[in-house]
């Protein structure tokens, strides 16, 4: 009996000292006990049902055709053969990934009236989620740096992006997304204890689900400090030197009709980064602004899914070259 007090008294201090960091008035949910998650709907009202199911049906169904447009334009004409077209192709694919991962499963959830997403469902959700989120925020950065290469080097553009190097900068950027999704995954099996099981979000946004996480720990910091690098702090860097090198170039361009040609040829890439990041940003400082979980729901909705949709709109738009390979692809399917 003794030894079975002894006992008890150290797994209760264990669990008291795992609970140091965690606020007092939340009752911590062990990992071993939670099965499931309960993601927060964007409406409560029963009559918005149909409207969202049909709206986001809708979305979903015109960001996969824009994109496959693409990718069938890029492989299907020969001219389109070049690095900038080869990264925008698999934007594309990243993007139907990206979009793929959350929207569906929305959709179900609102045809079956359920909210629920089981932990494994959750945790599978938010790797693939950062897998394509990171592959496009990669992938933006090297199309700018091949704007960069074609703008301030364009004399030596074939040797620099040649096939080999554009191979090399896909396969970096997916070893890095993968490794950058298991940190996080990682990162939440490590936790014993969750605050709570509601995520304050229509998927499981990873950011959500490491702030349910208790305790908080050195490791999870060092996860949070690789996520911003690899999201934030290296991809912008890139972007802005790369266009800083190139407004400097075009500015030495003495005619005003050479200027606009050489700030066309990246006009569609800048209007993705700004759509992106802004998005992205102005999600950020909603949910900063406003205490309403279901704002920061409905905000998320620009980044996970208008984003990728309006891609293909902006680069067939403002490109030429995509824009009449496209419509001859079109002629002959349809």
């Amino acid at each position: 009996m003794g030894g079975s007090s002894d006992q008890h008294s150290v797994v209760t201090t264990q669990q008291r000292s795992s609970m140091t960091h965690c606020p007092g008035n939340i009752e911590l949910q062990n990992i071993t006990r939670v099965s499931e998650f309960h993601l927060l709907g964007l409406s409560e009202d029963p009559a918005l049902i149909p409207i969202l199911f049909g709206l986001f049906l809708t979305m979903y169904l015109v960001t996969m055709l824009g994109n496959l447009l693409i990718i069938l334009a890029v492989s299907s004409d020969s001219h389109l053969h070049t690095p900038m077209y080869f990264f925008l192709s698999n934007l594309s694919l990243a993007d139907i990934g990206f979009i793929s991962t959350t929207v569906p499963k929305m959709i179900v959830n609102l045809l079956n009236h359920s909210r629920v997403i089981s932990y494994g469902g959750c945790l599978t959700q938010m790797s693939v989620f950062i897998i394509f989120g990171c592959m496009d925020d990669l992938l933006l950065t090297m199309m700018a740096y091949d704007r960069f290469v074609a703008i301030c080097h364009p004399l030596h553009y074939s040797v620099i992006m040649n096939p080999r190097l554009c191979g090399f900068l896909l396969l970096l950027s997916l070893l890095i997304s993968l490794l950058d999704s298991q940190l996080q995954n990682l990162s939440v099996l490590n936790f014993s204890y969750f605050k709570d099981i509601e995520i304050s979000n229509f998927f499981c946004d990873p950011s959500q689900l490491l702030n349910l996480t208790c305790p908080e720990t050195f490791s999870s910091t060092i996860v949070k400090c690789f996520v911003f690098a690899i999201f934030g702090f290296i991809p912008i860097s890139g972007i802005f030197f790369s266009y800083y090198k190139i407004i400097s170039s075009i500015l030495r361009i003495p005619s005003s009709s050479g200027k606009y040609k050489a700030f066309s040829t990246c006009g569609s890439h800048l209007a993705v980064v700004c759509v992106f990041y802004g998005t992205g940003l102005g999600v950020y400082l909603g949910s900063a602004v406003s205490h309403s979980p279901r704002t920061g729901a409905v905000a998320s909705v620009m980044y996970t899914v208008v984003t990728p949709m309006l891609n293909p709109f902006i680069y067939s738009l403002q490109n030429k070259d995509l824009k009449n390979s496209l419509r001859r692809l079109c002629s002959r399917l349809f």
